[in-house]
């Protein structure tokens, strides 16, 4: 096991989880928080789309239930708005004072959603992030993957299901498809964790790659 101690408090990393619905996020994350309490490593949990006052109401027209048909574009523009407030209000301070933040979902988000999801291409969304970005990215991804009708089964079971849960299997598919699509195209910054084994093997996976994460934050270092 990797000894952090005396030097994890220096470094801020940008750590986001993704995956589809269904992929135990929630379950994940509060394992990878205590892993960082264990190790004395200071961070923050947030998520997206949320963080702050004004990104948590966004949050709540984004994934609300509605009889109204919201267009892609300004499903699209409403998250980069929450996301500029979350960045500059949030995730760069943290950074800034050297802790970790740990974000459920981040712009890779919207790349599979809006982009492959909604079918919308990545054109617009690479304009966006720029503008809103510049160069600002997460320092590594983990991606919890497993076959979509097993997370759909997974998020039914959870109980009334959000605007974005209500999709068609096809869409999810096209989600799945551009997150994988994505880590193979940065393999450097993705960490690929198969969600379908039972929890134990998936949060060895998840110990492992977080170990392997600080190797390479401590090596950067030196």
């Amino acid at each position: 096991m990797t000894d952090v101690k005396n030097v994890a408090p220096e470094m801020g990393l940008f750590l986001t989880v993704e995956g589809v619905e269904g992929v135990g996020k929630t379950t994940n994350i509060t394992f990878i928080s205590e892993w960082l309490k264990e190790r004395e490593i200071p961070f923050i949990h947030t998520r997206e789309p949320g963080g702050t006052p004004l990104a948590e109401e966004l949050r709540e027209l984004l994934l609300a239930p509605r009889d109204e048909s919201v267009a892609p574009t300004a499903e699209l523009l409403m998250m980069f708005a929450a996301r500029a407030q979350h960045i500059e209000q949030v995730i760069k301070p943290a950074l800034d004072a050297g802790k970790w933040v740990l974000c459920d979902r981040f712009t890779d988000a919207t790349y599979a959603y809006q982009g492959g999801g909604r079918e919308m291409g990545f054109d617009k969304i690479q304009q966006l992030e720029q503008f809103v970005q510049g160069e600002f990215r997460p320092d590594a991804v983990v991606l919890l993957d497993l076959p979509v009708a097993v997370g759909l089964a997974r998020a039914a079971k959870r109980g009334a299901l959000d605007r974005f849960e209500q999709e068609a299997e096809g869409f999810f598919q096209r989600v799945r498809a551009a997150y994988l699509d994505r880590a193979k195209e940065n393999p450097g910054r993705y960490w690929l964790v198969d969600a379908e084994k039972s929890l134990g093997e998936v949060q060895t996976q998840i110990s492992s790659v977080l170990e392997s994460i600080m190797l390479a934050k401590v090596s950067a270092k030196r």
